[in-house]
């Protein structure tokens, strides 16, 4: 057996500083937590060649006082913990000690630092754990850490670090992540001396949101305010319509820490269902505060992996509160159109008028307060010569009238209320799928099949029976094995739930009675469907139901290209427009758009 020896310090603390320092953004993640515990307002960090080279991180926190500065780099000195019992109340973000120690054993380490209660402050430099320099020094309170030369004393480290843009796009995204988390502080992000990220530390959320994942992202986002047994939820998600391709704008913090957690985005989803599209997930920027002592952040070496005390508490907060968010704040998707299609209609400065338009002015009458006048209006047409009518135009002097007088006058005269000014308007259909109705000053554009799907969904749900209808001739339907096997250990759920299913044995079922709105579709594909949608071991009993309602109602919908009278549409968009619960099929489409009269006047050229 080899010789046991005890490790040389600078060994054991190049060991020890794998456990921290990975990469440049691991390094970026040590210190601007620091910065945060040290209470500091505002944060610059500046990397060059992805931090290899060069990484600052400056703050206007309490700094170091000028004795305890060469301790600050001593392994497992903090300021944090003194005692067992702290280790269970963690509160503070790079709690560990290590972290200063760590980088400055394999990188070159410069620190000015100064508390308010000092008159100078301190320049400290270290390099592979070795002091180089320990002097007073005029700096401004806070704190400023420049690391330089990242495992210049370890080059086998050294080769595991990938491109410059690599490195970079990883400390980014470690600086977008502490910027979200800590709306309160003003963040700058500094790329080869170019500013990519600037942050009002104003406390508004969705401010800093947009400034980190933008315009589009935060402008679908709604708030998330709730609390349930302990656990705080804050935040903001985005609506349905908006949900992503990927689960990338999924951020979770627990008590200010960046975090993953399968549960919270478990609960998300799950209060999505039936709301998003199949294949899209929702974004959230989620903040949970829990007791600290329900909580081990200690798991994973970066944090980022925690394990609660109480799975079930966690997901039992966040799911109301997701579905309390959408509930309050989701409104039907609106169609905007970036861009006026006619163009033709734009306004023409002063001069561009003068060019295109020379009228002969005569004044022919003036009466009762307006001018008719003549005038020649000449017209400039391309690759011909130049045509002229004379056109009689009637000026009218400026009348201001409220809009409120109008409708006020309105209601006198027509002896009718308010609300039914805004009474639904039929317009017509298009494309035998979609109706179309004017409430107020909208257009709402309809999905039938989709609504009509919904309202179905939704009486189900509730329990409002559709009806059973026994067939004339029961109808025997032959399936796979494992269409069979799922069927038939769901007998009981089927029947519950206006089915009347028999097993005929060897593959086969025996259907005498369905709900009744499914009456005249195919029998073989609606079962072989259901038995799809109710397969897999891990389904739960109430998945299961939702899942069968869910069939019967797409199956039983008026279906897009069906021909319906008037008097359905009109009552379809009602129904629609009259419940914020319909806003959303069971698939996750959108049920109906709705288009503004503004934005109508806008692409005519009414509006500027």
């Amino acid at each position: 057996m080899p010789k046991i020896n005890v490790l040389p310090k600078e060994i054991s603390e190049l060991i020890a500083a794998g456990e921290v320092v990975e990469r440049p953004s691991s390094v970026i993640k040590e210190l601007i937590e620091n910065s945060i515990d040290a209470g500091a307002k505002t944060i610059t960090v500046e990397i060059r060649n992805g931090g290899i080279t060069y990484m600052r991180v400056t703050d206007d926190g309490c700094g170091i006082a000028n004795s305890e500065v060469p301790l600050a780099f001593l392994r497992h000195a903090t300021s944090k913990i003194s005692s067992e019992k702290d280790l269970d109340f963690i509160s503070t973000l790079g709690f560990r000690g290590e972290a200063l120690a760590a980088v400055s054993s394999v990188a070159k380490v410069e620190m000015f630092t100064k508390t308010k209660a000092e008159n100078f402050g301190t320049h400290y430099i270290i390099e592979g754990s070795c002091e180089v320099l320990y002097d007073e020094d005029g700096c401004s309170d806070g704190t400023t850490i420049i690391i330089r030369d990242l495992f210049f004393n370890t080059p086998a480290r050294m080769k595991f670090l990938k491109k410059d843009t690599y490195e970079g796009n990883s400390v980014a995204a470690i600086v977008d992540r502490i910027a979200i988390s800590h709306p309160e502080i003003s963040f700058k992000f500094i790329r080869d001396n170019k500013t990519t990220l600037t942050t009002a530390g104003d406390g508004n959320l969705k401010n800093t949101v947009y400034s980190v994942m933008g315009r589009e992202f935060a402008n679908a986002l709604i708030s998330v305010d709730y609390e349930l047994n302990g656990v705080k939820v804050n935040g903001l998600t985005c609506k349905p319509i908006s949900c992503k391709p990927s689960r990338n704008y999924q951020l979770t913090f627990l008590n200010g820490r960046f975090v993953r957690s399968g549960t919270v985005m478990a609960a998300v989803e799950q209060a999505y269902k039936n709301s998003a599209m199949v294949g899209k997930y929702p974004g959230f920027v989620l903040n949970l505060t829990i007791p600290f002592d329900t909580v081990d952040v200690n798991v994973h070496p970066a944090k980022t992996e925690v394990r609660f005390s109480d799975e079930r508490r966690i997901f039992e907060a966040v799911y109301p509160a997701i579905k309390n968010a959408l509930s309050l704040g989701d409104t039907r998707p609106e169609i905007k159109i970036s861009k006026p299609v006619f163009n033709q209609f734009e306004r023409m400065n002063v001069e561009e008028y003068r060019q295109q338009i020379l009228p002969s002015t005569e004044i022919k009458q003036t009466k009762n307060d307006f001018s008719v006048k003549t005038e020649r209006i000449n017209f400039n047409v391309a690759k011909s010569d130049n045509k002229s009518i004379l056109v009689d135009k009637i000026e009218l002097p400026d009348i201001p009238v409220k809009k409120a007088e109008v409708i006020e006058a309105k209601i006198k005269k027509e002896n009718i209320s308010e609300e039914q000014l805004e009474e639904i308007l039929l317009i017509g259909e298009a494309f035998n799928t979609y109706v179309v109705v004017q409430k107020g000053n909208s257009i709402f554009m309809i999905d039938k099949h989709a609504a009509h799907e919904r309202i179905l969904y939704n009486s189900l749900k509730k329990n409002i029976k559709i009806g059973i209808q026994a067939l004339l001739v029961p109808a025997t339907v032959t399936l796979s094995m494992d269409e069979y096997n799922t069927l038939v250990s769901n007998i009981d759920l089927l029947n519950e739930n206006d089915f009347e299913v028999e097993d005929f044995g060897n593959g086969s079922i025996i259907i005498r009675a369905l709900p009744s709105s499914l009456v005249g579709v195919n029998i073989n594909d609606l079962f072989s469907e259901i038995a799809d949608k109710l397969s897999g071991s891990n389904v739960l009993s109430v998945d299961k139901l939702d899942r069968i309602y869910h069939t019967v109602a797409c199956r039983s919908a008026i279906k897009a290209g069906n021909i319906t009278s008037d008097l359905e549409r009109l009552n379809l968009a009602k129904r629609v427009l009259s419940d914020d619960e319909i806003m959303y099929c069971p698939h996750g489409r959108p049920v109906a758009f709705e288009i503004k009269k503004s934005e109508l006047e806008r692409q005519f050229g009414r509006l500027q």
